[in-house]
């Protein structure tokens, strides 16, 4: 024991006082007790991404954590080798040998080099190539109706079936969605449910529905149930119907019409993606009532079943079929014609003989009126109309020309004439 003692004179301003303090002196080293206990080092690696990267199932069905699959875990341990960091360090029996020669080598600090920089950078590079991945470009056709999602997008062809191959069929998703079912043993179990359309676009088709635990195997499954309910359908000229038609299902109600070449598809995206496996190109078609995906799938197949021919209605009302083209001036064109064909006078007064009534069912569809624009009582509008009285039947006038003359005349053509055998 030691003594040690202060002097607090100038300190108190009093007398001087002394205190002595005891001290205790020992040969054993000294030892600082730390705890480096925190949450960053108090569970694995495993569970702190797993905080990060995942959904619990509460917020999976409220729709939470579409985009949790693009989020990777990280191996923050991948390219570094032990005994080598940030700093240049010497570490016998890591990065080199214990003994060199019958020098014992010590622990201590190297210069810089580039070496250990160029190393730091491949590490943050490694790293940042784990986190990402690259998208793959998809062309624009197959992309799908809407972003990432599956619906509209192409699945491929059905898988054959011994030696029958699907060759040039193709498989479209039409809806792509999880449902939930109740299990007395298993309680609630999630599966997905697709709905699929396959087609050879020569005129037959199928869909159907499949569910499956994943959404791989309800893809597959889909697909090739799809190919095992193929309907027929006749096109009109290989590109669009026959008539116009309506067709029901539910509370789902569809008016389809049909349109001359190159009109294209003017159409709900699921009749669209229909129409393309199908064959069909040209084609328009209004909903009303309920928009439900799958009634609007059962409703259009139901439509184009109930479709007749051409040939089938001149049979059926013993009468020519005869069509009245606008883009031909309204020229007539007899399109069938049945076996044996009935006289005007076999023709009742109230039988219905138009063409687009009677394929509806002696129904009509309303049209409601369209109404004059803002502008229409405008001195501008007027003034406008008045300008262009001039060009107005040039079409007509156009066609005659073509008809009776075999070229484009006018009075001037004629004078010209004239001049030329004088």
């Amino acid at each position: 024991m030691s003594g040690l003692i202060l002097n607090f004179t100038k300190l108190f301003g009093r007398s001087p006082t002394q205190i002595k303090l005891k001290t205790s002196c020992t040969l054993f080293p000294y030892l600082n007790i730390q705890r480096n206990t925190s949450f960053f080092n108090k569970l694995p690696a495993a569970d702190l991404w797993r905080g990060v990267t995942a959904v619990s199932n509460a917020g999976k069905k409220r729709g939470r954590g579409k985009g949790s699959g693009k989020k990777i875990a990280k191996d923050l341990n991948r390219g570094q080798i032990i005994g080598f960091g940030k700093k240049n360090m010497l570490w016998p029996g890591l990065n080199a040998p214990i003994i060199r020669g019958k020098e014992l080598l010590q622990q201590k600090a190297l210069p810089e080099d580039s070496t250990s920089i160029e190393r730091e950078k491949n590490i943050l590079k490694l790293r940042d190539s784990i986190g990402g991945f690259r998208v793959m470009k998809i062309n624009p056709i197959d992309r799908g109706w809407s972003g990432t999602k599956m619906a509209g997008r192409s699945i491929g062809t059905p898988d054959p079936v011994g030696e029958e191959t699907f060759d040039g069929f193709d498989t479209r998703v039409l809806e792509n969605k999880i449902v939930f079912i109740m299990k007395g043993n298993m309680g609630r179990r999630r599966r997905f449910s697709v709905m699929s359309v396959t087609g050879n676009g020569c005129g037959l088709a199928g869909f159907t529905t499949s569910k499956a635990p994943d959404m791989r195997s309800a893809l597959r499954k889909a697909k090739n149930r799809a190919s095992q309910k193929l309907m027929s359908f006749e096109l009109c000229e290989n590109r669009t119907v026959f008539h116009d038609f309506f067709c029901a299902f539910g509370k789902t109600k569809i008016f389809v019409s049909k349109k001359p070449e190159g009109y294209g598809l003017c159409c709900h995206r699921a009749i669209r993606t229909i129409c393309k496996v199908v064959g069909i190109k040209d084609l328009h078609a209004k909903i009303e009532g309920s928009t439900n995906l799958q009634h609007i799938v059962k409703a259009f197949f139901i439509g184009l079943l109930k479709q007749k021919t051409h040939h089938q209605l001149a049979e059926e009302k013993q009468m020519h079929v005869v069509e009245f083209n606008t883009l031909q001036n309204n020229f007539p064109r007899v399109v069938a014609s049945p076996t044996i064909c009935r006289k005007q006078n076999d023709i009742g007064k109230d039988e219905v003989i138009d063409f687009t009534q009677y394929v509806l069912g002696d129904k009509i569809v309303l049209k409601k009126k369209k109404f004059p624009p803002f502008y229409a009582n405008t001195t501008g509008y007027k003034l406008y109309l008045k300008k262009q009285e001039h060009f107005r039947n040039q079409d007509k006038v156009r066609i005659d020309m073509l008809v009776h003359a075999g070229k484009l005349t006018s009075f001037l053509t004629n004078k010209e004439n004239t001049n030329v055998k004088t």
